[in-house]
């Protein structure tokens, strides 16, 4: 069948309305590009998105909180004109335990003493210490999120250069260098270790280091994600995570609105099939439908399994690049659940019905950290935890927008829920029961949770990947370990946003620096497009 003949030529194409390509868009627009973005879904977003699963609820079907989101971009796209806007979560976190006791931990550095200091003087002393030393290394770290890595493999002066600027950034740390390259390298477990000595305070630290990964607290690679946790901000305040008014969504459709007024045009329901290469570079792009778009430029915001092995041939591209993509690591166990409220959990360790401190942050449901690894252990050959960590959050306790007047929302981002299982598939029963063994969780801590659900939506990492296209479910586009982090992500030499084919670049999260509700992916890759133009 002959597609229909393209009938527009834009300066770019970018496939998908992720927050990172809807982003790419709004700068190229600025320079007075004729964008295009092709979303496959109803709606643009990608994972970061607001929908209403249930009559009358804003539910963040996907991701939930804010913190990692570039201020610059905010500022730049004057997005707070669009409707934008940050609530914060005082205090941030929640963990009641099975003898009673809670810990509560915030931005208020003497709540912080006094709450830890009921399960250890000597932690109380000690966590000011480590906050200290998490933001000295994202003093080295934080810059490179907004900077094009150098090319380890055919380096050039700039190359050079920027090595060299790395290099004395991290010089800088002294004493801390050990610390940086553990943070980067390492398992959080035997840091969390090292500083104290209450499972408390870890277990409600640990559990932020293995969120979206595939890992337990003493594995390689969790001391970074761990380490996200304090590199965001809201409304200027660093480490603080937040809400965004209205749902996730309330960030993207921002930055649709913005894309818009710049002279964006969006497509919804556009689903890519084939990106076009000519002699050798990217000329456009073929629709599920078989209609042919053509641009100049094109940015893909979607994975690189997507990007390189479906939307493209393999072998159009060199061998030793697709030998290094297939090096990328998806696996993912993340399961979230999203939850119709008639009220609001009433914790036994922290009694109340009305909304108070224990229903603004996030609600870790976490005894201690052999707790999360024996949930790991189900989960590495191939079965959903017996024991699921599950962490929670309630954003219609400070915003009440996103439910009906005396509901509420909840969203719980349940570990562990392996993508591949040994036995059986992820069918409903399947899922059903593994949500039931969640809420018998959170029952535990909040009896009569479970009579006051109304409806719920449970997204394993398989309806995850069929729902948002994120293979494995993996909500990063890939891990986020040492070896496809940085100049080394997504394959070394091709770290700049750049691909072997002329003309396609990346803009998601498959890029540098990575996952997250960030937009610093889109913005590096947009001004390395209009740098090649």
């Amino acid at each position: 069948m002959t597609a229909p003949a393209a009938t527009r030529t834009y300066d770019a194409i970018v496939i998908g309305g992720g927050h990172n390509g809807l982003v790419t868009a709004c700068y190229l627009a600025r320079a007075k590009w004729k964008v295009l973005v092709l979303e496959r879904r109803y709606i643009v977003g990608g994972a970061c998105v607001s929908e209403e699963t249930f009559p009358g609820y804003k539910v963040s079907t996907a991701a939930y909180v804010n913190s990692l989101f570039r201020p610059e971009i905010v500022r730049d796209l004057r997005l707070r004109d669009y409707g934008f806007e940050l609530i914060e979560r005082n205090p941030s976190s929640f963990s009641p335990f099975p003898d009673g006791r809670y810990l509560m931990l915030g931005a208020d550095e003497a709540l912080n003493h006094r709450e830890i200091a009921k399960f250890s003087v000597r932690d109380a002393e000690s966590y000011p210490k480590y906050v200290e030393m998490l933001e000295r290394v994202a003093t080295v770290i934080e810059p490179t999120l907004l900077q094009t890595p150098p090319n380890p493999v055919r380096p050039g002066i700039g190359d050079l250069f920027a090595l060299g600027r790395l290099g004395l950034s991290v010089k800088g740390l002294d004493g801390s260098m050990g610390e940086a390259i553990e943070i980067l390298t390492g398992a959080a477990r035997p840091i969390l270790d090292r500083w104290f000595e209450s499972e408390q305070l870890k277990a409600t630290l640990a559990t932020d280091a293995i969120i979206g990964a595939f890992a337990s607290p003493s594995m390689p690679g969790t001391a970074y994600v761990l380490f996200h946790h304090v590199m965001g901000e809201t409304n200027g305040a660093r480490g603080v995570w937040s809400y965004v008014k209205g749902g996730m969504g309330g960030l993207t459709q921002a930055l649709a609105r913005a894309a818009t007024e710049l002279g964006v045009e969006i497509r919804t329901e556009a689903e890519v099939s084939r990106i076009v290469v000519e002699n050798g570079a990217a000329v456009g792009v073929v629709l599920a439908g078989g209609e042919e778009v053509r641009a100049r430029t094109v940015a893909s915001g979607v994975d690189c399994r997507l990007t390189f092995e479906t939307f493209l041939d393999p072998a159009q591209l060199p061998a030793e690049f697709v030998s290094e993509l297939r090096r990328i690591d998806y696996g993912s166990a993340s399961a979230k659940i999203n939850v119709a409220l008639s009220a609001l959990p009433n914790f036994t360790a922290c009694p109340g019905t009305e909304a108070g401190p224990q229903h603004r942050g996030t609600i870790h449901l976490c005894p201690d950290q052999d707790y999360i690894e024996r949930g790991y252990d189900d989960a590495k050959y191939g079965r959903p935890s017996v024991n699921p960590i599950v962490e929670c959050t309630i954003p219609s306790a400070v915003d009440p927008t996103v439910a009906p007047p005396g509901r509420h929302l909840m969203s719980m981002f349940c570990q562990y829920a392996p993508y591949h299982l040994t036995s059986g598939r992820w069918d409903d029963a399947a899922k059903s029961a593994f949500a039931d063994r969640c809420f018998d969780v959170v029952e535990d801590y909040a009896p009569g949770f479970k009579a006051s659900v109304l409806d719920r939506q449970v997204l394993t990492p398989v309806d995850i990947e069929a729902t948002f296209g994120l293979t494995g479910g993996n909500i990063f586009q890939g891990s986020m370990s040492l070896n496809k982090l940085f100049m080394f992500r997504p394959a070394p030499g091709y770290a700049n946003y750049r691909t072997p084919v002329k003309h396609l670049f990346l803009c998601g999260s498959a890029a540098h620096p990575g996952g997250g509700v960030m937009g610093a992916p889109g913005m590096n890759a947009a001004r390395e497009m209009l740098k090649a133009r």
